[in-house]
C-alpha cells in the first residue's frame, strides 16, 4: 500500500513539474499561442497572442475567435479542413485586431479531443506575416512594371524616331512662315499634337527596366505650377498651391516629375465632377525613422482633393498596372507615377476614404547642388557655324537633320553607323577639315552604336565634342552622358530650337 501511494505522489509531482514547464513554454513563447473550444470560445491565450491582437486576457476569455476573422466564412473553411485532416499547417487567414487594423497570419493548428475521441476544440499558433506580405506585394508591383517595360521601351524607341522626323520638318516649315499666316497656325497645332505624342511615349518609357531619369537640380515650384495649370485647362476645378520661398532644390527629371504631377492633378479633377478645390502643398521635411525611405532631407508634395475618395479595399491596389476604378480609365497613370518616384529614390503614398477625399504624398530627396536658373525652355533658335557629323541609322532622320543644321548655319556630314562615323571623322581630321561636333545615335540595330563609337572617336581625338541622342531617353548613357565621354545629350524627338541650343552650348563652352 505504501508503495502505491509513493508511486502516485511521484506521478503527481511529475505531472505538476510537466505542467510548470508547459506553462513556462506557453507564456514565454514568442509565437502567439491559443486554445479554443469547438465553438470558438477562447480557453487560453499566451501573452504574445494578446500583444498581437491588442486585447487583455479578460477581454479575450469572454470572446469568440470568430470576432477576430475579417471574413467569417474563413472560419467555416478552416474548421472543415482541420477536422478532416486533424491538423493544418501555415493556413493563411486575415484577422482584425482590437483597434480595427487588419493583419495576415499563418495559422498552424491541431484538434483537441475528449477522452471518448470527440472533438473538444482547437489549439495552435498564429504567425503574423503582414509585413512580409507587404514586401512581397511591393516586389511584385515593381516586377509587373518592369515586365511591361520590356515591350513598352521598344515601341517608344521606334515611335520617337518617327516623331523626330515629323517635328523636325514642322520646325523647319514654321521658319518659312509668318505668324499671321493661316498655315503657320495649322503647323503650330500639328506641333502641339506631336508634343502630346512625345509625352505619351515618355509614359511608355517610364516602364523601361533599368531606365534612369535624366536629372538636373532645380526648384520644384515652377514645375508644379505649370504642370497643375496645364492639367486643369478647361476644368471647373481650381488649384490652390502653397510653396514656401525657401523650399529645397531637388535633382529630378523634369519631364517625368511633371508627368507625375499632371497624372495626380487629373485624378483629383476627375474625382470632383461638380467642381471643387485641389490643394497642393510643398514642404521641406527630414526623415529619421522610416521603413520606406533612407534617413535624410526630402521635399514633400501633397496633392489633396475633396472628391469621392477611394474605397479602403482598393488602396493597396491603386498603384498596380491596369487597376482602375474609372469606366474609361487605362489604369496606367498611377502605376507610371509609382515607377517614376521609385526611380528617383523617392516614395509615394495615398490616404483616402469614401466621401472624404484623397491625398497623395510624394517624397523626393533634397539636393545639395545649386538650383538651375529656370525650368523654362527658350524657344528661339540660335544660329552658329561649323561642320557637324551626324550618325543615325534612320535615313529620314539624317535627311531632316541635314536641313535643320543647314537652316541654323552648319554644314553636315552623315554616317549610317559607328564604323562609318569613325572613318569619316578620321579622314576629316587627316585632311585638316575636322568636324566641330558629332551628333551620335545611341542605338544602331546590327551595327556599332553610340557607346562604342565615342570610345573609337576619342582614340582619334580625345577632346571630340560629341552629343548623344536616342529615342530611348531612359538609357543610363543618356542619364550619365559625361561619364561615357559625351559633352551633352538631346533626347528624341526634338525641335530645331532645342538642337540649336545644345550645339551652341557645346561649341561655345568647349
Amino acid at each position: 500500500m505504501a508503495r502505491d501511494i509513493t508511486r502516485r505522489k511521484q506521478a503527481e509531482e511529475a505531472l505538476k513539474e510537466s505542467e510548470i514547464k508547459y506553462r513556462s513554454l506557453f507564456e514565454n513563447s514568442r509565437d502567439a499561442i491559443y486554445i479554443t473550444s469547438r465553438d470558438g470560445s477562447f480557453l487560453d491565450m499566451n501573452q504574445s497572442a494578446l500583444d498581437l491582437f491588442g486585447f487583455t486576457g479578460e477581454e479575450l476569455l469572454n470572446a469568440n475567435i470568430l470576432r477576430l476573422y475579417v471574413n467569417p466564412e474563413d472560419r467555416t473553411r478552416f474548421q472543415q479542413e482541420v477536422e478532416q485532416k486533424g491538423f493544418v499547417k501555415d493556413y493563411e487567414l486575415n484577422f482584425r485586431k482590437k483597434d480595427g487594423t487588419e493583419i495576415t497570419c499563418l495559422l498552424t493548428s491541431t484538434l483537441r479531443k475528449n477522452i471518448d475521441g470527440s472533438i473538444a476544440g482547437y489549439q495552435g499558433i498564429f504567425r503574423d506575416i503582414t509585413e512580409k506580405k507587404r514586401m512581397e506585394e511591393e516586389l511584385l508591383k515593381v516586377e509587373k512594371l518592369e515586365s511591361l517595360g520590356i515591350l513598352a521601351s521598344g515601341i517608344a524607341h521606334d515611335f520617337n524616331n518617327i516623331l523626330t522626323t515629323i517635328m523636325g520638318n514642322i520646325s523647319l516649315a514654321l521658319m518659312y512662315l509668318k505668324p499671321e499666316e493661316q498655315n503657320f497656325q495649322l503647323l503650330i497645332d500639328a506641333e502641339k499634337a506631336s508634343l502630346r505624342a512625345r509625352d505619351l511615349t515618355q509614359q511608355l518609357l517610364t516602364f523601361s527596366r533599368g531606365g534612369a531619369p535624366i536629372r538636373k537640380t532645380t526648384s520644384i515650384k515652377e514645375l508644379i505650377r505649370e504642370s497643375a495649370g496645364f492639367a486643369l485647362r478647361g476644368s471647373n476645378v481650381r488649384c490652390e498651391i502653397t510653396i514656401p520661398e525657401d523650399i529645397w532644390p531637388v535633382k529630378i527629371d523634369e519631364g517625368q516629375i511633371s508627368q507625375v504631377i499632371h497624372n495626380l492633378v487629373i485624378n483629383a479633377d476627375q474625382a470632383m465632377p461638380e467642381g471643387g478645390v485641389i490643394d497642393i502643398a510643398v514642404v521641406n521635411t527630414s526623415i529619421v525613422d522610416n521603413m520606406q525611405l533612407p534617413e535624410g532631407k526630402y521635399v514633400k508634395t501633397t496633392i489633396k482633393d475633396n472628391g469621392v475618395g477611394i474605397p479602403e479595399g482598393y488602396l493597396n491596389k491603386i498603384f498596380d498596372p491596369y487597376f482602375t476604378t474609372k469606366h474609361k480609365g487605362s489604369g496606367l497613370g498611377l502605376a507610371i507615377s509609382f515607377s517614376i518616384i521609385k526611380k528617383h529614390e523617392g516614395y509615394i503614398v495615398v490616404e483616402s476614404g469614401l466621401k472624404s477625399g484623397t491625398s497623395f504624398h510624394i517624397y523626393l530627396p533634397a539636393s545639395e547642388e545649386q538650383t538651375l536658373t529656370s525650368t523654362k525652355e527658350v524657344q528661339d533658335t540660335v544660329k552658329g557655324k561649323g561642320r557637324i557629323l551626324v550618325m543615325d541609322d534612320d535615313e529620314s532622320i539624317r535627311e531632316v537633320l541635314g536641313f535643320m543644321l543647314q537652316k541654323i548655319g552648319y554644314d553636315a556630314g552623315f554616317a549610317k553607323n559607328g564604323n562609318e562615323a569613325v572613318e569619316l571623322y578620321r579622314k576629316a581630321a587627316e585632311s585638316g577639315k575636322q568636324y566641330d561636333a558629332v551628333i551620335i545615335d545611341l542605338t544602331i540595330p546590327g551595327g556599332m552604336g553610340g557607346k562604342e563609337t565615342i570610345q573609337k572617336l576619342r582614340q582619334i581625338d580625345h577632346d571630340v565634342l560629341a552629343i548623344v541622342s536616342s529615342g530611348y531617353s531612359n538609357d543610363p548613357v543618356m542619364a550619365e552622358f559625361e561619364k561615357y565621354g559625351f559633352k551633352d545629350v538631346i533626347a528624341k524627338p526634338y525641335k530645331i530650337s532645342q538642337l540649336s541650343k545644345v550645339l551652341h552650348k557645346v561649341l561655345t563652352k568647349n
